[in-house]
């Protein structure tokens, strides 16, 4: 089934609006990449015009900054994560989750499921 980033065809009395045209290309969207941790793999989706994206699937380093200085991390497991409290359990790193290396406490600073990529920051 295809997911749109289009109107609910449902009015708040329950109703259905009109249809006034059919489904856009320029509004199919898809679900979020579940980066775990694990052996790097990747995959590559295309958008509008050709371009392409490269969403992580799975990864065990993290490009941290501290000091200026950056450096490649091996990541442990997930410590923290805002999002939801089931990807903790669960080990799914998205923006903004913190996770365990051998620097310490790194937040997620980029987005895995659009960027192909873990960028971090120490966190103290």
């Amino acid at each position: 089934m295809v997911i749109l980033h289009t109107r609910s065809r449902r009015k708040p009395t329950s109703g259905l609006y009109r249809t006034h045209r059919k489904k856009k290309s320029y509004e199919v969207g898809r679900e979020f990449t579940k980066t775990t941790i694990g052996e790097k793999k990747v995959r590559v989706v295309r958008g509008l015009g050709g371009n392409t994206k490269i969403a992580l699937r799975q990864d065990t380093k993290v490009n941290v900054i501290s000091k200026g200085k950056s450096k490649v991390e091996t990541v442990s497991k997930v410590v923290e994560n805002k999002a939801n409290l089931q990807f903790i359990r669960s080990g799914i790193v998205t923006k903004g989750a913190v996770v365990e290396t051998k620097a310490g406490k790194v937040k997620i600073t980029s987005r895995p499921g659009q960027d192909g990529v873990l960028n971090g920051v120490v966190v103290e």
